[in-house]
């Protein structure tokens, strides 16, 4: 074996060993640790702080500039637009440079053999030296491959639009959410203290019947039926009390505030019954413009049928332009450097046998396309005509509601007045009081499902909360932009 065949064999045995040594090391627990302490940095850095009783179009603002999901989709697209300015590059024609050294342990010589006699005809020569610089850049630009390239591009810069079209649902969602979380939180403000106040009362009262009963007074059985009561209105009152509880948590999650901060919110002015002034019919029209479910199969039919472009522009046969300049120190050359240039056309012939396929597949993408968007046109006039009924059955249920509450207040009063002159006990006042309590709960609950099956109607038309433009990112800015949209929705305007 020569010597060069035996540093090969080396070096494939030495590279083969390498890789089979190759190990993946777990993470350590201080690398993990340092990248919690970044994460929970970066998750809250750089936000306005709260100045104040936080209003409902302030929280839908923090939500829309803060929110980490938001932030995903607008990195999303801010990927996708990178993605694009790299397809254009395909466009480009293809150059590539090579340099480097090129080195023999011989002499590269030849000699010739007369196909005549079979003898040689000239004795071993060279016209090469062992040693030698080579330096090559050449241009290729393919005509067929610039066209396929330029469709590509355009589908990539749908892709884009897709992306921003899932974007505006996010913050569609976003905002639904923040406006749910956020009138149940106002619930919660108002009637969690009076729950608390409640709760320890009948804490009181059940301290009191146990002391009586220890002393033996009065009918045990009675006691006992007193203190069930007294138990089963504190189990009623902590079920509300864990229902109501959680709503700030999770306002606090959608507006992206450390988990834990105290969030004092702003009383709205009584209780306003939103009213729908727009035609449902200009609002099922909307909605199948607007919708970003929708626009985003408008999007993925323009990119099936620029599939059926690219298999149509493959029949074609290929337009090649290349053009070059070489260098070699070969000192047996006459001239070591050069310049060479070219036409030719190429044509793969397979592409045409292919070809009728492959326009077909494509040809079943956009009808697939086609009925994609049709179904889902029928299922977003159906979410729509649905909206519009919760919202109807929203406002019923919330004057039901009001009424119920009104009519257990003055229950109350009249209980109170009767206590005072003991005639009644506490735990007739207690239980009124308890419904008092539900009936405003029922109230306030049935209140956020109204401003929230409102505001949903508006959603599933897929009118954005936001204009075009706003003059700043600041939340002062974001929540007077989106009350200036939504009382143009009030009042009727889209």
């Amino acid at each position: 074996m020569s010597k060069a065949s035996k540093l090969f064999s080396i070096s494939i045995l030495a590279m083969t060993i390498a890789g089979c040594a190759v190990t993946s090391q777990p993470i350590d627990r201080n690398a993990s640790e340092e990248r919690i302490r970044q994460d929970l940095a970066n998750m809250f850095k750089d936000q306005e702080p709260i100045s104040g009783p936080l209003t409902l179009h302030e929280a839908m603002a923090r939500a829309v500039k803060y929110n980490l999901e938001a932030r995903l989709k607008a990195m999303e697209e801010a990927l996708a637009q990178r993605q694009i300015d790299m397809a254009t590059f395909d466009m480009l024609p293809r150059m590539a440079l090579s340099a480097g050294y090129s080195g023999r342990s011989n002499i590269s010589a030849s000699s010739s053999q007369s196909i005549r006699t079979g003898t040689e005809s000239l004795e071993p020569s060279t016209s090469q030296d062992r040693d030698r610089d080579v330096a090559d850049l050449t241009m290729v630009w393919n005509v067929l491959d610039f066209g396929v390239s330029y469709v590509s591009a355009k589908q990539q810069s749908d892709q884009r639009l897709i992306v921003r079209e899932r974007q505006r649902k996010v913050v569609h969602t976003i905002i639904q959410d923040v406006r749910s979380a956020y009138w149940r939180a106002v619930a919660a403000d108002r009637l969690l203290t009076r729950i608390d106040s409640l709760m320890a009362r009948v804490a009181e009262a059940r301290e009191s019947s146990q002391r009586l009963s220890e002393q033996r007074i009065g009918d045990p059985v009675q006691a006992l039926g007193y203190q069930r009561a007294l138990i089963e209105a504190t189990r009623q009152l902590e079920e509300q009390r864990r229902a109501l509880s959680l709503a700030k948590t999770e306002l606090a999650t959608l507006i992206n505030l450390p988990l834990g901060t105290q969030i004092e919110l702003a009383p709205p002015d009584g209780y306003e019954v939103p009213e729908l002034r727009i035609n449902l019919d200009v609002l099922e029209q909307e909605a199948l413009v607007s919708r970003p479910e929708l626009r985003e199969q408008d999007y993925q039919a323009r990119i099936s049928a620029a599939e059926t472009r690219k298999a149509m522009l493959r029949l074609l046969p290929g337009l090649e332009f290349s053009a070059g300049g070489h260098y070699d120190s070969n000192s047996f050359l006459k001239n070591q450097s050069w310049a060479d240039y070219g036409v030719k056309v190429t044509w793969n012939l397979f592409n045409v046998l292919s070809a009728p396929a492959a326009i077909d597949v494509a040809k079943a993408g956009q009808d697939v396309a086609d009925a994609r968007r049709q179904a889902m046109s029928i299922a977003v006039l159906a979410q729509l005509h649905v909206a519009n009924a919760n919202f109807h059955e929203a406002q019923r249920q919330f004057q039901t509601s009001q009424q119920l509450a009104g009519l257990d207040g003055q229950i109350l009063e009249q209980l109170r007045n009767r206590r005072q002159v003991q005639g009644i006990g506490e735990l007739e006042l207690i239980q009124g009081e308890l419904n008092t309590l539900q009936t405003q709960l029922r109230r306030d609950l049935a209140y956020a499902e109204l401003r929230n099956s409102y505001g949903q109607l508006f959603a599933t038309v897929g009118l954005d909360p936001l204009p075009e433009s706003i003059e700043s990112d600041s939340i002062t800015d974001l929540a007077t932009a989106l009350a200036t949209r939504e009382a143009q929705w009030e009042a009727g305007e889209l």
